[in-house]
This record gives structure tokens, sequence and C-alpha cells, in this order.
């Protein structure tokens, strides 16, 4: 009966199946998530290579954003990895993080939705509580800061409505973007997003601060506000 080519060691595969040797030849992009994750490991346990390991490691943590959002605690208990190789991991994802959110020469441009999730998602689908950031911007929609404010179950009754705004007048912004996270994947605004869009709104107003809109993050998708008319007034 033939055996599976993963059955053996990774030095015992044939040379252009072995992950590091793939990656050489034919680019990272080429190679599967079990064999990027081979790499990293280096080495699997007794029966079972590293790439068997690796991808036995995606199905227990749920896959790639899993693995992004367990702890350390949880990821070391899996069974072949330990603190070692579970560094390992957790640095690599810290570096892709890094180099996301890395400045360029100038200030990166928020002028919609879709570039706001480019520029937080990454580590905003990692959370397991609910997280309210607010982006300064300049005149021209700029990146001036981003303020992590408040972490837990977020409503207007909750959230002090003059934090929302102390790091905008610290930065001279001339207006922010709300953005958090539902920790349950599915952006769908609760009734309390809509009146905390809206008592934000007024807030701004007031102080001369628009709030350009209110980004809510789920699993691979986001909801703005904004564009669902829901809590601005015209």
């Amino acid at each position: 009966m033939a055996e599976d080519k993963y059955s053996y060691r990774i030095a015992d595969m044939a040379v252009n199946d072995r992950p590091r040797e793939r990656l050489a030849q034919v680019g990272a992009e080429a190679l599967s998530n079990a064999e990027l994750i081979a790499i990293l490991l280096r080495v699997g346990i007794k029966g079972e290579n590293a790439v068997q390991m690796g991808s036995r490691v995606l199905t227990t943590v749920g896959g790639l954003r899993g693995l992004h959002r367990a702890s350390f605690t949880e990821v070391s208990a899996i069974k072949g990895l330990g603190e070692a190789k579970t560094a390992q991991l957790k640095a690599a994802i810290e570096l892709g993080r890094r180099l996301s959110l890395e400045d360029t020469v100038e200030k990166p441009f928020l002028g919609s939705p879709r570039l706001v999730y480019d520029l937080v998602q990454y580590e905003m689908t990692a959370f397991t509580q609910e997280h309210l950031w607010v982006i300064n911007l300049d005149t021209r929609n700029h990146l001036l800061k981003i303020e992590k404010l408040y972490k837990g179950s977020l409503n207007a009754s909750t959230v002090r409505v003059g934090e929302i705004f102390r790091s905008a007048i610290q930065n001279n912004a001339a207006s922010v973007i709300l953005v958090h996270n539902h920790p349950s994947g599915d952006p769908s605004p609760s009734p309390e997003d809509i009146n905390l869009t809206r008592v934000a709104t007024q807030s701004g107003k007031l102080m001369d601060i628009d709030v350009l809109d209110h980004i809510i993050i789920g699993d691979g998708k986001f909801v703005s506000l904004k564009e669902k008319g829901l809590g601005f007034t015209t």
C-alpha cells in the first residue's frame, strides 16, 4: 500500500517536497500554512513530522486566526510544542503584525472604511474582548494617532465621551474615527453601538471635531455605521 509522503521525517522526504527547499525554489506564497509552520517548528515528534504537526496545530486552534488569538499558555499546551516552539510561532505572528503597521514616509491616508479596516484588522480580530480605539486624523484624513481607549463591554453609559476626544484635542486632530471589534466575529451593530455613535457625533459637533465614522470589526469583515446611516444625523 502506498505510504503518505509525509509519513517520515522531513529529512526523509524527496528534496523537492521539503518545505524549506520549496520555499527557496517557488517562494513562500506557494507553501501551505502547515508547511510554513513546519519551517518554524523545524522538527516534529515521534511518529509525526513537522508538516503533520503544523497541520495538527492549525486544526487544534482553528486555523491561523485561531493561532493568532490563542494565548501563549494555550498554544504551549498543545502536544509537541512547549515554550520554545510556541515562542517561535508567536514571534513570527508579531513580526507580521509589526510589518502591517510599519509607518511609511507619509502617514497612512484613511479616506474610506476599507482603509481603516486594513489598518486595524490584524490586531483587532485577535481580541477576545471588545476594544474601542479612537483614530485621530488631520484635515486631509491622514493618521495622527491611534488612541486605544477601552476594553470590555462598550456602550454610551460606560464610555466617557470626553475621553473619546481627549487625545484628539491633545493632537490637534480635525476629526476622529471610532473603531471597535466584535469578538463573536459578527460585525452587525447593536443598539448600544448605534447609541454610542449618536452620543459621540453630537458631542463632537460641540467641540468642532467631526466623528467621520464608527467601524465595527468582525471576522474577515466590517460594518461602517456611517455607510449604514446608523447614529449619524444630517
